[in-house]
């Protein structure tokens, strides 16, 4: 038998070249290739409806605010108040205390008056019944004057009751302090003490001690009486005065360190005397 006859069918030169032979494309790889071109197209479908979408209408963003109600309102108004109320009372307050302050301070001052004139008071009164009691008595005190510039001499003591007063004023005065210029009540210097004594019986006497040593009739330190004014230094240039009281003792505002004293007049003799009374 014959063979049949296989027909040739003619090639291109090159299909012996398997990279220049072109690939069949079977159906599965056809069918995936078509479902990503599909995808795709809707994607960009999709993106592109949406970009017109939103390109219409612009994008804004709206912040919503607490809304002020009428609560809330009231509520701020009657705080106010309340921190204005507070504040008049604060105020109230600092006004009360500082008055209060004041007061107390007006209240300590008067106090402290008081206590002064209450003292000044209980010394005349001890002075006004001293005086009294020596002028009941009416008796004469004998005393004897020890200097050593003179021989001792007895001298009687006068029973006048503004000498009496002017002693017991003085011996009221002790224990008082020594101040430089001061006048009493409760602190004297020489002058303003033997000043004062003889202004209880309404004898006005200078102020300081070179004019008082000046201010009556001079007696010698041999003849002196009780409520004579002893003074030291010279006279009308006196620094120092005291007052005699008998019994050789002087009383006088010494110093600052004594105060008001009564002294021995032997130990710290005098220079002269004046009698007032």
């Amino acid at each position: 038998m014959e063979e049949p006859l296989v027909p040739l069918v003619p090639m291109s030169h090159t299909a012996h070249i398997r990279s220049h032979r072109k690939p069949r494309r079977n159906a599965s790889s056809l069918a995936v290739r078509a479902g990503v071109a599909g995808g795709v197209l809707s994607t960009l479908a999709v993106a592109g409806a949406s970009g017109s979408a939103y390109a219409d209408e612009p994008v804004t963003q709206t912040l919503e605010l607490p809304t002020l109600t009428a609560d809330l309102a009231t509520q701020i108004a009657q705080s106010a108040d309340a921190t204005q109320q507070a504040a008049a009372n604060y105020e109230l307050q600092a006004e009360r205390d500082a008055a209060a302050a004041k007061a107390a301070k007006q209240a300590k001052a008067d106090l402290a008056d008081a206590k002064k004139k209450a003292e000044a008071k209980k010394k005349a009164e001890a002075a006004r019944k001293a005086a009294a009691a020596q002028a009941a008595s009416r008796s004469s005190e004998r005393t004897t004057l020890s200097a050593s510039a003179s021989p001792s001499t007895t001298v009687s003591a006068p029973a006048s009751g503004s000498v009496a007063t002017v002693i017991a004023f003085l011996k009221a005065q002790v224990g008082d302090a020594y101040v430089m210029g001061g006048t009493g009540p409760n602190a004297w210097d020489c002058s303003g003490l033997v000043q004062a004594a003889f202004k209880q019986v309404g004898v006005d006497l200078p102020r300081v001690s070179q004019d008082q040593s000046t201010a009556g009739t001079p007696v010698s330190l041999s003849n002196v009486q009780v409520g004579d004014i002893l003074y030291w230094g010279s006279a009308g240039s006196a620094y120092h005065v005291g007052v005699y009281i008998g019994n050789g003792q002087y009383l006088d505002a010494a110093n600052p360190s004594k105060g008001v004293v009564i002294q021995d007049l032997s130990g710290y003799p005098a220079t002269g005397a004046v009698r007032v009374l």
